[in-house]
């Protein structure tokens, strides 16, 4: 009862402005703003050839940012899919209930390396917190836009994975990639507030310590409401199968709206938090899933 009140407690409901490439015939929208059609075939024009997923995958961490004002992140399509296991383990379990998984790789362009240092060249090692998000659009429009190229750091955006209506779980970036799920973000938990600068255009985020997971947003929920019907009991089972795979403290389960600093973020909206709480604490924490990269750590990221 304690964990229950406890995971209630820290996953708040909330509304999301996180609007995700809604495509239609008369605009597309990206968190909150809206996008010519034009710009994003623009966009796809970027895109490079093929390569070997093998490179632009490996689990390495970065030592540190690198500053390159005004330069593109042109970096190539990859090949294929990865296997499941680049994105989690498999531990023996009593658990009767599996969901179905997917594998729908983002493009290289919408994440990046973890970092061992800062901007400033200070260590970091900030223990990993879970993010909780909803794509206000579909669910397989928002994958769209996270397969497509997007060289320029305004454009790109991602979350590591995304639960579908039907539960059916999207592995999107791997877990020991820097997803771009919450810019301008901190995390205020026991340790103080937690935030890391990688960008010297942006201000810190959570993104070096985090793990996204967004939930598909029902129909009825396309838009700037207050309140949706809320999320399938399918999507509930397979976030709480999901979050315990990761092993990751209750106490540093939050969401978007939690850790936005622009107060515009307040996903996800009518969140059930004590129902998740009530199927988390049937599931046993694992570490299938681990956000820790590997060292040595390259010199800088692509």
């Amino acid at each position: 009862m304690k964990r229950l009140f406890q995971v209630s407690a820290i996953v708040l409901a909330g509304f999301a402005t996180f609007l995700i490439a809604i495509q239609s015939s008369q605009a597309e929208w990206l968190d909150g703003l809206r996008i010519d059609p034009a710009q994003s075939q623009q966009m796809l024009s970027f895109q490079q050839g093929i390569t070997d997923a093998d490179d632009l995958l490996s689990s390495a961490c970065a030592v540190k940012p690198i500053p390159r004002p005004g330069r593109l992140r042109n970096l190539p399509a990859i090949q294929g899919a990865p296997p499941l296991t680049r994105f989690r383990q498999d531990s023996p379990s009593n658990s009767t209930f599996q969901p179905v998984e997917e594998v729908a790789l983002a493009h290289p362009s919408n994440f990046g390396r973890r970092f061992t240092q800062d901007l400033s060249g200070r260590p970091v090692s900030n223990d990993p917190i879970i993010v909780l998000h909803e794509t206000v659009g579909s669910g397989s429009s928002a994958i769209n836009y996270f397969r497509m190229s997007h060289p320029r750091d305004n454009d790109q955006v991602s979350y590591h994975t995304l639960i579908r209506e039907n539960g059916n779980i999207v592995y999107l970036v791997p877990p020991d990639r820097r997803a771009f799920g919450a810019g301008n973000s901190i995390f205020s938990g026991n340790k103080g507030n937690e935030a890391v600068k990688t960008n010297p255009t942006f201000p810190p985020s959570v993104n070096n310590f985090a793990y996204h997971i967004s939930l598909a947003t029902p129909p009825d929920g396309r838009g700037n409401g207050s309140r949706h019907s809320g999320y399938t009991r399918a999507q509930y089972q397979s976030l709480a199968w999901l979050v315990a795979k990761t092993g990751i403290p209750n106490d540093r389960i939050t969401t978007h709206q939690l850790v936005d600093r622009s107060r515009q973020r307040r996903d996800p909206r009518s969140f059930n938090a004590q129902y998740f709480a009530q199927l988390l604490a049937a599931f046993p924490k694992t570490n299938d899933i681990s956000m820790q990269c590997t060292l040595p750590a390259i010199a800088q990221e692509e």
